[in-house]
């Protein structure tokens, strides 16, 4: 069974943003706007996207 992979893309600067929202970036890999960082589809990728959800965008595959 093939691996499900999500593209998570940061369209916003975490500047201003609680330090929980920061570490989450960073957890996700991301720390920079337009970042991309490829990972798996498991509930805990999916729970950190959607503490973030105003700061990144999930791309299609």
């Amino acid at each position: 069974m093939a691996k499900q992979l999500l593209k998570i893309r940061q369209i916003k600067s975490p500047i201003g943003r609680p330090g929980q929202q920061r570490s989450t970036l960073i957890g996700l890999g991301l720390n920079k706007i337009n970042r991309l960082s490829e990972l798996e589809d498991t509930p805990s990728v999916r729970g950190m996207v959607n503490k973030v959800k105003h700061l990144v965008k999930i791309e299609e595959s």
